[in-house]
């Protein structure tokens, strides 16, 4: 086999930094003559007298005899290929593709074949022949690493020597043999030859791969960096823009018309008619001075309002709901009913409003307020009639005069001071009462004015129409009466009939209306018309819910004994 074959150099391949001379396809050498062949302990390949020679591998390769490899006579060398060259540093022999190379035979063997050879770094080569001496290992030029063309004619063979190339299992082949297995020998290494460092070192070109990496990586980054951060300006302004664009989901608009009997609708067609009241009392802001609320009461430009509103006025400025003003002068006015009249002249326009009966109105019903509370002109409450036939008592001084008894009708709608005198207003927008007492919170200081806890009370309409018609016609208003004095201090059940009147006169006004119908001084009135009361108070204003000449059923205590008397009622000037 080893006469048949030739052995065949190796293609160059590219490594990763393997040693450069290991991947350098193998040339011939010229032949080198036999020679004796000594054995000698493994070790390394002794260095040529101009060159270096790899070591073999311990245990593998015996040292060269006594005449070493010696490289070429010098000559002109080559250029060397572009490029950096391979690494200085070299490894020991590498093994053959075909497997591991076998021990060398005794005698002296030479690398050569198929297995790529490189230079030791460093370390112990004995001289042939003469003991042992160190050389170290020194880089190659990288000049010499180019592999001259075969057959330069100014390259001369290499000086013979004898090397031998151990076959596996056979006898040891001349270095310069190429008949012997390629897969089973090594040739004689000579760092001259053609070839022996043909695949240059890739490391500069990787290095310059790396760099343009590097500048196309830096180039990427930055690109980024300036599309996020024009990203980022064009989120914030369009942030910006879409905020001040910014729209709230809104229902759209409806149209402004309501039922006539929703709060909205009664309060549309009121408030025209509805005035706010400016007083200022006589000696230049004494008494009677303040705000209150009036209505319309027809077209000739007269006006319904509360006693105690114009009491001792002596201006009096009325504005309407469109902001316009006048001045108003006081036609009549009764403090035992606590209502007044005022008019105002040369006033177009004016819308009345409607009034309603007083003696239909349930518990419950509901109601509108409307007024100037704390001088808030235009101000619509609602709520429901909480009870009727209310008896309250308001106003008067401290002597008893002008003292108010109505029999009102009490509400839940907010009251306050200033809405004294405007209407309550049924679900019809029609006037059933006009708001004229609040009962209040204690006050904590004289100064402060108490609110509405939600007690209001009305002058029923019927009542307050009768006394309007009389002061628009006489500027005064009559009061219906029985004809007797009441004992205001009784503590017990009921209203009695006081021993004497005023100033000693006699209790009953003699041809009254109680005189006429048996009523006796000591009697205890306990009912009106079947209606229960408690008091003198609340029998007086019973009374005077009636017109003069209206009929009357009085029950009554009389020695323990209950009677029953009818009247018909008188009537007295009020004040």
């Amino acid at each position: 086999m080893a006469d048949e074959q030739q052995s065949q150099p190796t293609p160059p391949r590219r490594t990763e930094p393997v040693d450069a001379a290991a991947a350098a396809p193998p040339s011939p050498t010229p032949p080198a003559e036999p020679g004796p062949s000594t054995p000698t302990e493994p070790g390394p390949l002794p260095p040529a007298e101009s060159g270096l020679v790899a070591p073999a591998e311990p245990g593998l390769v015996a040292p060269a005899g006594p005449s070493p490899v010696a490289p070429a006579e010098s000559g002109p060398v080559p250029p060397a290929e572009p490029g950096p060259v391979g690494h200085a540093e070299f490894s020991a022999v590498s093994e053959a593709e075909s497997g591991p190379v076998a021990p060398a035979e005794p005698g002296l063997v030479a690398p050569s074949g198929a297995g790529p050879v490189s230079l030791a770094k460093d370390g112990p080569l004995p001289a042939a022949g003469s003991g042992e001496r160190r050389a170290d290992a020194r880089p190659v030029p990288p000049a010499a690493l180019a592999a001259a063309p075969a057959g330069a004619p100014d390259e001369p063979p290499a000086a013979p020597g004898p090397a031998v190339i151990p076959a596996q299992g056979g006898p040891a082949v001349a270095a310069g043999d190429e008949s012997g297995p390629a897969e089973a020998g090594r040739r004689a290494y000579d760092p001259w030859q053609a070839g022996a460092f043909s695949v240059p070192d890739q490391g500069a070109a990787a290095r310059g791969t790396v760099v343009r990496l590097r500048h196309a990586v830096a180039l990427g980054l930055g690109i980024a960096l300036l599309a996020g951060g024009i990203g980022g300006w064009l989120g914030v302004l369009a942030e910006r823009r879409s905020s001040t664009r910014l729209e709230l989901p809104q229902a759209a608009a409806e149209s402004k018309d309501r039922a006539p009997g929703s709060v909205a609708g009664i309060a549309a067609t009121a408030l025209p008619g509805v005035v706010t009241l400016h007083v200022r009392g006589s000696g230049g802001g004494g008494g009677g001075g303040g705000t209150g609320t009036g209505f319309v009461l027809d077209g000739q430009g007269h006006i319904l309002t509360n006693h105690h509103v114009v009491a001792g006025a002596k201006d009096v400025t009325v504005t309407f709901s469109t902001g316009e003003s006048t001045t108003a002068s006081v036609v009549g006015r009764d403090s035992g009913y606590d209502l007044a009249v005022v008019r105002v002249t040369g006033v177009r326009g004016l819308k009345p409003l409607a009034l309603g009966n007083s003696d239909g109105v349930r518990v419950g019903d509901p109601v509108v307020a409307i007024g100037a509370p704390f001088d808030l002109s235009n101000t619509v409450t609602a709520g429901i009639i909480s009870a009727t036939g209310r008896p309250i008592t308001a106003g008067g001084d401290k002597d008893g005069s002008d003292i108010s008894y109505v029999d009102a009708l009490q509400t839940d709608a907010p009251i306050n001071p200033g809405n004294s005198g405007g209407p309550l207003l049924d679900a019809q927008g029609r006037v059933i009462g006009i708001n004229s007492a609040i009962r209040g919170a204690e006050k904590t200081g004289s100064d402060r004015q108490s609110g509405s806890i939600g007690l209001g009370f009305a002058i029923p309409v019927n009542q307050g129409k009768r006394v309007a018609e009389e002061l628009i016609r006489t500027g005064r208003a009559t009061h219906p009466v029985i004809g007797v004095t009441l004992d205001m201090q009784y503590a017990g059940a009921g209203a009695r009939v006081g021993a004497q009147g005023e100033g000693g006169r006699p209790a009953g006004s003699p041809g009254g209306p109680a005189a006429r119908a048996g009523v006796r001084p000591g009697d205890v009135i306990t009912e009106v018309d079947g209606v229960r009361v408690y008091g003198g108070d609340e029998l007086i204003v019973k009374v005077r819910a009636r017109r003069p000449g209206d009929p009357l059923r009085l029950t009554l205590l009389r020695d323990g004994r209950e009677q029953t008397v009818r009247l018909v009622l008188g009537s007295a000037e009020g004040s």
